[in-house]
């Protein structure tokens, strides 16, 4: 693991036309902050909370509860997209207040810890969907913060690098989560009574951590020479540079083509007869491969360009598409597209938000990564209900293949739309 004062910051390092940041001669070798690794174990422990949720909703909606594959991508596309009503409020509010990252990702942190216990009495729609709704709120008000933080205590050398850590980080989580409720489940009577139980725990303890670890207020000289005021035309406006609009129209075609990784999980289940027990441990597949690669493919994109490492990940889901389309039925098929599916993830989640960083004046830091995030979130909200409409009336396998055809145009109209170079402030 990589640990440096966070004083390093240069915000005027060159940047090649891909978004890879070439050091400057003599510069001393820029690593990860102190604040990455605390965000990043501040995540790491929510995620155990939040994915042991995630692992097991799927089959308590669709099995427990008897909702339709419609209803199941309406309450899903609810808590993957509803976060994006809020993101823009989460990232104004932090740059209002210059030092108000931390208080603002911490609210959110802990408006989601207090909707765990409320699955307890819920068992329909209407007030399933409204919890999940109240904790996509909070994750929608922390991202851009937390993320804000990342960029700020970061070189842009190493902007991809330190997304990596924290991604990385974040996926430990990811991979502990699942195989804690599916330990959970074969141990209680109770199961997914036990589940909501012990991930509010864990994520009232990843909320004890923010506030203890992490600091609150920018880096001193952060915002020396940028008289940028962080108001809401400022943040609006921020769509006018060239490169930040076409990163944000990218990332909002390509998930209107991404398919809700529960989807994916109940597709592959269907296609090998996953028993119900054996369900939760799939999302390990993807958590595995994403924790492995999010460092690696986080510096390979601070090398070779951000947009080239970001694309080509797409292209790795659109190979994971389509094996799920194949009459392949080998033993070596769930573990090829679970991997597959880590390595989009690792490949675009944090290198996203460094691509989005560049050129982005501290001063709206935050709200300049909530522009993009709103765009993926609402496309993948979209995204959601069309391919569960898409299942309930024409079945799973059509579905899927109109979500190749579509990922693969989007993908393609990406190439053309590429950031031809710096953000320019």
């Amino acid at each position: 693991m990589y640990v440096a004062d966070s004083r390093a910051d240069t915000p005027g390092a060159p940047t090649s036309a891909d978004g890879a940041v070439r050091p400057s001669a003599g510069r001393r070798r820029a690593v990860v902050a102190p604040t990455v690794l605390a965000l990043g174990t501040v995540s790491l422990v929510t995620d155990v909370s939040s994915e042991m949720v995630t692992a097991v909703l799927p089959l308590y909606l669709v099995t427990g509860l008897g909702l339709s594959p419609l209803g199941f991508g309406l309450l899903d596309g609810v808590y993957n997209g509803f976060s994006a009503l809020v993101r823009l409020a989460g990232g104004h509010l932090a740059d209002r207040g210059g030092g108000r990252h931390k208080w603002v990702a911490g609210f959110g942190y802990g408006i989601s810890a207090l909707c765990k216990p409320l699955l307890l009495v819920a068992h329909s729609l209407t007030p399933i969907g409204l919890i999940l709704a109240a904790d996509r709120t909070g994750k929608g008000l922390r991202t851009a913060p937390r993320d804000a933080l990342i960029s700020l205590s970061s070189t842009p050398e190493t902007r991809g690098r330190a997304f990596g850590v924290h991604r990385a980080m974040d996926t430990a989580g990811a991979l502990l989560g699942p195989l804690v409720a599916f330990l959970i489940l074969r141990a209680t009577v109770d199961g997914y009574d036990a589940v909501f139980t012990v991930s509010f725990c864990v994520a009232v303890f990843g909320v004890l951590v923010l506030v203890l670890f992490v600091p609150g207020g920018r880096r001193e000289g952060d915002a020396a020479g940028d008289d940028t005021r962080p108001t809401l035309r400022a943040a609006v406006g921020l769509l006018r540079r060239r490169d930040l609009r076409r990163i944000s129209v990218c990332a909002l075609l390509l998930g209107l083509a991404t398919v809700s990784d529960s989807f994916v999980y109940l597709l592959l289940q269907r296609r090998l007869g996953v028993p119900d027990r054996w369900f939760a441990l799939l999302p390990l597949g993807t958590a595995a491969a994403f924790l492995l690669l999010a460092i690696p493919l986080g510096r390979l994109a601070d090398r070779v360009g951000r947009w080239t490492v970001f694309l080509a990940g797409h292209g790795a889901l659109l190979v994971a598409y389509t094996l799920l389309l194949t009459s392949w039925h080998g033993t070596a098929l769930p573990y090829l597209v679970l991997a597959l599916h880590g390595g989009f993830y690792a490949a675009t989640d944090g290198v996203l938000m460094a691509a989005a960083s560049e050129g982005v004046p501290e001063a709206l830091r935050s709200s300049g990564l909530a522009v993009v995030q709103t765009g993926q979130a609402l496309a993948r909200f979209a995204c959601s209900l069309l391919f569960g409409a898409a299942w309930t009336v024409w079945g799973d396998r059509a579905a899927l293949v109109d979500a190749v055809v579509a990922l693969a145009g989007c993908a393609a109209f990406s190439l053309t739309l590429r950031p031809k170079g710096t953000v320019t402030a």
